[in-house]
C-alpha cells in the first residue's frame, strides 16, 4: 500500500508540473497546448477561470470514455476511468492555482515570449514523463484516446494526432462564435504541438530515466 500510495504522488507531482507547463505557455501569449485549446478559449470569453473548464471538458471526456467502453469494458476499464475524475480535478486547481501566481507574469517582446513558450514545454514534459513511469493512472484526454483508438480499431499515435487537430479545429471554430476572430490559437499551439514529443522522448530515454528517477523516488523501478 505505501508503495502505491508512492507512485500516485509521482504522478500527483507529474500533474503539477502539467499545470505549470500549460500556465506558462499560456503567459508565452503565443497561444496554448492542443489539449487544453478548447479549455482556454472558452476561459477568455466566458466567466469561468481556464481550470474550471478543464475539469469541465475532462468529466465529458470521461463519459466519453465510459460510453465506449459500455459493451466491450471490463471492470478494470471502469475503474481506470473513474480514477480520472480525481485526478481532474487535483490537475484543474493546479491550473487555477498557477494562474493566480502568475497573474503579473506578461512578456515583454516576442524574444521573452518564445522563451517562456520553450520554458512551458519543457516543465510540461518533465510533468508528462513523471505521468508515464509510475503506471498508475492516465489523464482524460489520453484516456479517451486510448478507448477510441480502440473503439475504432485504430492505431494511438495516429488517433492522438486526429484527436489534437480535432481540439485545435473546435477551439478556432469557438473563437469565431464568441469574437468572430480567432484567440488563444497562435504559432506558439503549433510549435508546442511539434516539439513536446520530441522532448518527452528525449527526457525519458536519456535525462528523467528510470535508473535516475529511482534515486529521487526509490518507488520507482
Amino acid at each position: 500500500m505505501k508503495k502505491i500510495l508512492e507512485k500516485y504522488l509521482v504522478f500527483v507531482v507529474g500533474l503539477y508540473f502539467l499545470a505549470v507547463g500549460i500556465v506558462l505557455i499560456v503567459r508565452s501569449a503565443l497561444g496554448t497546448t492542443p489539449i487544453s485549446s478548447v479549455n482556454y478559449v472558452l476561459s477568455l470569453n466566458t466567466p469561468l477561470t481556464l481550470g474550471t473548464w478543464t475539469f469541465i471538458v475532462n468529466i465529458l471526456l470521461i463519459i466519453g470514455q465510459l460510453w465506449l467502453v459500455r459493451k466491450v469494458g471490463c471492470r478494470q476499464d471502469v475503474i481506470e476511468i473513474l480514477l480520472q475524475i480525481p485526478f481532474s480535478f487535483i490537475f484543474s486547481a493546479f491550473i487555477d492555482f498557477n494562474m493566480i501566481i502568475t497573474t503579473g507574469l506578461h512578456p515583454n517582446d516576442y524574444l521573452m515570449s518564445l522563451a517562456l513558450l520553450i520554458i512551458g514545454c519543457v516543465i510540461q514534459s518533465i510533468g508528462v514523463v513523471l505521468e508515464i513511469k509510475p503506471r498508475v493512472a492516465m489523464m482524460s484526454a489520453e484516456g479517451f484516446v486510448k478507448y477510441a483508438s480502440r473503439y475504432c480499431n485504430k492505431e494511438f499515435g495516429k488517433f492522438k494526432v486526429y484527436f489534437d487537430i480535432t481540439l485545435v479545429s473546435l477551439a478556432v471554430v469557438i473563437s469565431l462564435m464568441f469574437t468572430r476572430r480567432i484567440e488563444g490559437i497562435r504559432e506558439g499551439s503549433f510549435i508546442a504541438a511539434c516539439i513536446t514529443g520530441y522532448i518527452v522522448t528525449f527526457l525519458n530515454q536519456k535525462i528523467m530515466t528510470r535508473k535516475m528517477l529511482h534515486r529521487l523516488f526509490p518507488v520507482l523501478r
